[in-house]
């Protein structure tokens, strides 16, 4: 097997000036598709692209993450190793340059699955993730968009008709030797409770990877995501009604539409290296490498 499918997310809604992502996404997706293309894993490459998206102001992750209703950067990722089923997520930490890494950590060098606040940034300390002073996460759009929301006496969404910064990013990726790796990291919504956790951090809702069905990552409203399973319910759809990633996640959105009228997008790419995208948004930056080509979508 020499071929190898990628697939990346930063955020679903309505799009504003989306010429302003074209140049980052495409970076992105051609880095990720260079390592696979030298042979690098599934998982290595959705690390890669998802840290690349972390360290991009751009998105609403890492250090473009949005503040919460304290004025505070808390920050959730998952990955998961469609080869294994091993997974890894953290939720609610503070000044984890990469939270991506910290998630991975988690799965590697951990028992367990999920850590959540201060014993997760404990245990990134531990095994010497990057952290980063508060000033690094915050700016000037970070806290008018919070001001906006408190005066509004609302939560800005990543997909809002006037929030200008898209949430969500994430990478999904099938490599030479036929595995899969999702990943998934976001800072939230605008003015959220402390404690908020949305889907990003949650397997099978937000992130699925399985070498038997396929690999997600899913963006938008995180309660919709959650509550349908979202990223479990599309694989199913793969794995036992032998859909095709780009079927699936249409079928995928329209159920997230008829169950709870939810709002959001998702990409795969299925155990056949088939890439998909949905969503039931105006648009989603995604760009996908897939049998020697590059396309970057932005709408």
């Amino acid at each position: 097997m020499e071929s190898f499918s990628l697939v990346i997310h930063g955020g679903a809604g309505a799009i504003h000036s989306p010429e302003r992502y074209e140049e980052s996404l495409r970076r992105v997706i051609e880095a990720g598709a260079d390592l696979l293309d030298k042979g690098g894993s599934a998982l290595d490459a959705v690390v890669h692209c998802v840290t690349m998206l972390e360290d991009n102001p751009l998105y609403n992750a890492g250090c473009g993450s949005v503040l919460n209703s304290e004025g505070a950067v808390l920050c959730d990722a998952s990955i998961m190793d469609g080869r294994t089923l091993d997974a890894g997520a953290i939720a609610g930490v503070s000044g984890v340059k990469n939270p991506v890494l910290l998630a991975r950590a988690v799965m590697e060098k951990s028992r367990h699955v999920f850590l959540i606040g201060e014993g997760a940034e404990h245990f990134a300390r531990q095994y010497g993730i990057s952290f980063e002073s508060p000033q690094y996460f915050l700016t000037e759009a970070s806290m008018r968009q919070l001001a906006s929301a408190k005066q509004n006496q609302t939560t800005a969404l990543d997909h809002s008709e006037t929030e200008k910064k898209l949430g969500t990013v994430g990478a999904v990726a099938r490599d030479k030797s036929g595995n899969l790796a999702a990943a998934t990291s976001t800072g939230g919504i605008v003015n959220q409770l402390p404690g908020r956790v949305g889907d990003s951090a949650l397997i099978g809702a937000g992130t699925l990877a399985d070498n038997a069905s396929c690999a997600i990552s899913c963006t938008g409203v995180g309660e919709h995501f959650i509550r349908t399973s979202l990223a479990k319910t599309a694989a199913l759809l793969i794995e036992y009604r032998g859909m095709d990633a780009d079927d699936a996640a249409h079928e995928a959105i329209r159920y997230l539409r008829d169950k709870v009228h939810g709002l959001g997008g998702l990409i795969i790419v299925d155990r056949d290296g088939v890439c998909g995208r949905a969503c039931s948004t105006p648009g989603m930056l995604t760009a996908a490498a897939s049998n020697g080509e590059i396309h970057v979508q932005t709408v």
